[in-house]
């Protein structure tokens, strides 16, 4: 009776040291992809860190109100009130709204040619193209999206601009915010087009059919079911592209300018905050100057820009989002 006890438990306990050796490699997977994550989390932790740090200097030096507001000034004997962005010149001036402006002003040009492109694209592939069709056109859109930023700032300057001088009655300075806004559009319509067919596509097809199956035509079933049972997801992609755009570099410091002004003529040359901190990081600011410390702040305002776009985004798809069964 012993032996056939004893006997009995071997298999048992070949059992769980079986399973205890199977378990190192999943715990050790779980570990791996924890750290992964942790890596993102303090990436973003650092990068806060290191722009409320040089910010807070920043604002040691020039105050939250002049930042925000500008500043009044005496000019010919007369106090007037400024609000320009000179960190650079011997007469500093702190005004951040005309950085702003440049940047909102090329974002919301550049959004205007992408939304209605993007999602007609969109309806396009995930509707009316067949899969095959799809198959092609798809990698030739999103194909947009890995043409590197510079080119695309090039092309704004010397195709785009030259030929907005020519149609557009009094033409346009060298370096103007409609060109790079129409350009920086075409690039940010991939982003938008493919979320929105992925979303389109996710849409179940007991929703078409039952449209079709009431004599809806395919435009309507495309307008009037399918868009709107995605657009939770078509808004995501909106709003990332806002923050593609808002985000964006090279195209504007190459094709708009690094004249920040108070202006909302796109046909002039504007300054944008991406502007200014590259022009800033070329050298062009001492390190530890107050110009240099303004870098960091300009920062701080883009990226608290982005980060309530993604909380809007985030908010507008949770209560447009649609769940099937």
């Amino acid at each position: 009776m012993t032996k056939a006890s004893t006997s009995s438990s071997q298999p048992a306990a070949y059992d769980l040291n079986k399973r205890a050796s199977r378990n190192i490699p999943e715990t050790a997977i779980a570990i791996f992809l924890f750290a992964c994550t942790l890596v993102s989390v303090l990436t973003t932790i650092g990068i806060i860190y290191v722009l409320s740090e040089e910010t807070i200097k920043f604002f040691g030096n020039v105050s939250i109100g002049e930042f925000l507001f500008g500043t009044t000034k005496q000019i010919n004997g007369v106090l007037q009130h400024v609000c320009i962005w000179t960190p650079q010149f011997e007469d500093k001036n702190f005004c951040v709204w005309p950085t702003v402006s440049g940047t909102v002003l090329v974002a919301l040009i550049a959004m205007l040619v992408a939304t209605p492109v993007g999602l007609a694209t969109a309806v396009y592939l995930s509707e009316y193209a067949s899969p095959r069709l799809s198959g092609i056109l798809r990698p030739l859109v999103e194909l947009l999206a890995g043409v590197p930023t510079v080119v695309y700032g090039y092309f704004a300057l010397l195709f785009v601009t030259p030929i907005l001088k020519v149609i557009i009655p009094g033409g346009v300075e060298g370096f103007n915010a409609l060109s790079a806004g129409l350009v920086m559009g075409v690039m940010v319509v991939p982003t938008i087009a493919s979320i929105s067919a992925d979303a389109m596509r996710s849409v179940p097809n007991s929703l078409r059919e039952a449209a079709y199956g009431l004599g809806c035509t395919k435009q309507e079933v495309s307008t009037k079911v399918v868009f709107p049972a995605a657009l939770s997801g078509v808004i995501a992609a909106v709003m990332l592209g806002i923050s593609r755009a808002v985000g964006e570099t090279m195209i504007v410091v190459i094709a708009a300018g690094q004249k920040p002004v108070l202006n909302f003529d796109p046909r002039q040359t504007v300054g944008t905050m991406t502007a200014y901190i590259t022009q800033v990081t070329k050298g062009d600011a001492r390190y530890g100057s107050v110009e240099y410390e303004a870098l960091f702040a300009v920062g701080m305002t883009l990226f608290l820009i982005t980060l309530t776009l993604n909380i809007i985004s985030r908010q507008i798809s949770s209560r447009f989002r649609e769940t099937y069964d």
